[in-house]
Order: structure tokens, then C-alpha cells, then sequence
């Protein structure tokens, strides 16, 4: 165990080969399907939760409470961690981020708790970026504060883009304010929707579901045109030919800034609050 250990959750949708190798702890979130709880990543997956959307179930989502943070910071703790930076998704999204500065507050080492102001791999990619520093060399590996900056620097440098099928599950959800809400039903038009100030908003309004996902395509070549090297992935939800697509159509046409493209499904709980049919895509570099 490193003397900084990383802990993120289970919304940052990182791929089991990036949390294996930057040895980051991911703390579950739950999906409650018709009144009957369940953690991501553990008891119910991304596929199980586009099969309750499809066949009509209740689908909510809940945060993991204190205690689920508490336990795991005990357990890296006792494997030899002196201090913990604990990386999560938007305050303004989740009540996640909460949760974790309550059990800090009770933790026998120092938690130094990030809130990423996004999601998906946008937040992947500040864990993996505090993992990096804890277990590179030097002064700043054995220094929470330090590893914390590195999670902040490494959210701010991200962009997440996406387009959905249909609105109704963040409406449901409450993730779209009132006017975005509207746009499916009132107006016939489609948004493309991106995480900004921690918050979902609207970017751009277009007539299909064709146009935005070709919009977040195009929004993502024109943000990475003005990158030196930056990393990508691709989001899906159920079906991952399209995200696949994607990601080899940009790898074509980013050129020699890219180091990276990663294809991933989202997480359990961000699906049910997106629904199938997304196509999310994450920049993250200078």
C-alpha cells in the first residue's frame, strides 16, 4: 500500500484494468430496482439496469452513506496507508461527496476529499491522475495534499459531451432543470448536454438524435484541436458497437496529441439516470 491511498466511486466507470493498475478502491453506489437495493459493480450491472428500464421496473439511485466510506477507509488504512485523497462525482449531481467528508471526519488518517465537479471518466481520469502522483517519486507521493491537487487539476481539464435517446430518465431523475426538461416534449428538439460547473446543462439544441450525437462528435474534434495531449473515452449503455465506432473515427482524425482512447460502458447508476441509447464522450488533458 502506497502512504497516499486513491478512493473514488463506483459513477467514475473505470475500466477494471485502470483501477487495477493505478490501484484505486472504488466505493459502490446502489441501484434500487422495484424497492430491491443493489450495489453497482458488485450485484447488478449496466446491462441488468438497461433490461429494468426497458421492461418498465422503478429504477432509483442512493448514495453510499458514511459508514460505507468509513469501512473503506479503515481498510486501506490498515494496510498500511498514512493518508487517503478520496476523489468523487459532482456535489451539485449526488449526495456522494457528502457522505465522504461526514466519514472523514471520523477516520483514524488524514482524507483529503475531492469533489470532481463531474462524472463518468471525467472523474475516472482525476483518480487515475492523483494515482499517478501517489505513486510516482519524490516528495509529492508521500504527500495527501499534494496527490488531492492532482485529482482537482486533473478534473478541471476535462469535458464531458453527450447525447441521450430521450430526456424522460433525467427528467425523472431531476437532473435537467426545468427549462432543459422541456425541450423532448415541448419544442421536438434534441439537446446535446454536457457536465459544466458540476452541473448537467444544455449546449447546443438540435432536431434528431442523428444531429446531437454528431454534434458531440463534432464539439469533441474542435475541444481537442486546442490540446497538446489528452486522453479520450467513449461511453456507452448497452450496446457497445456505436461507442466502438466512435472511438475508431477519432483515433483516425485526432493526429499525434492522443495518447489514449478508452471504450466503457457508464456506470449502473449514471445508466439509470441517462437511459440506452447514450453516447457520452470524455476529453481529459492539456
Amino acid at each position: 500500500m502506497r502512504d497516499v491511498a486513491v478512493v473514488t466511486d463506483s459513477t467514475a466507470s473505470l475500466p477494471a484494468s485502470l483501477v487495477e493498475a493505478a490501484g484505486i478502491v472504488v466505493v459502490p453506489l446502489d441501484v434500487v430496482v422495484d424497492g430491491v437495493a443493489h450495489r453497482e459493480g458488485v450485484d447488478i450491472s449496466p446491462a441488468q439496469i438497461v433490461e429494468a428500464l426497458r421492461s418498465g421496473a422503478t429504477v432509483r439511485t442512493a448514495h453510499p452513506g458514511p459508514e460505507a466510506f468509513a469501512r473503506a477507509y479503515a481498510r486501506v488504512a490498515a494496510r498500511g496507508a498514512r493518508e487517503i485523497v478520496s476523489v468523487h462525482l459532482s456535489g451539485e449531481l449526488s449526495g456522494t461527496v457528502t457522505s465522504a467528508q461526514l466519514a472523514a471526519q471520523t477516520s483514524g488518517v488524514p482524507v483529503h476529499v475531492v469533489d470532481s465537479r463531474t462524472v463518468g471518466m471525467a472523474l475516472g481520469f482525476a483518480a487515475v491522475a492523483a494515482a499517478r502522483v501517489a505513486g510516482g517519486d519524490g516528495a509529492t507521493a508521500h504527500d495527501g495534499a499534494a496527490v488531492a491537487r492532482a485529482a482537482e487539476r486533473g478534473a478541471a481539464t476535462t469535458a464531458v459531451r453527450f447525447a441521450v435517446e430521450t430526456l424522460d430518465y433525467l427528467r425523472a431523475g431531476g437532473r435537467l432543470g426545468p427549462l432543459a426538461a422541456t425541450l423532448g416534449t415541448v419544442l421536438g428538439l434534441r439537446p446535446v448536454l454536457a457536465v459544466r460547473d458540476g452541473r448537467i446543462d444544455v449546449v447546443e439544441k438540435v432536431r434528431t438524435s442523428a444531429r446531437s450525437r454528431e454534434r458531440v462528435i463534432e464539439l469533441t474534434l474542435a475541444d481537442v484541436a486546442r490540446r497538446d495531449r489528452f486522453e479520450l473515452t467513449v461511453h456507452h449503455l448497452g450496446d457497445p458497437g456505436p461507442a466502438t465506432a466512435v472511438a475508431e473515427r477519432l483515433t483516425a482524425a485526432c493526429g499525434h496529441g492522443l495518447h489514449a482512447v478508452h471504450v466503457a460502458e457508464i456506470s449502473a447508476v449514471v445508466g439509470a439516470h441517462v437511459g440506452p441509447g447514450l453516447l457520452a464522450v470524455v476529453v481529459a488533458g492539456a
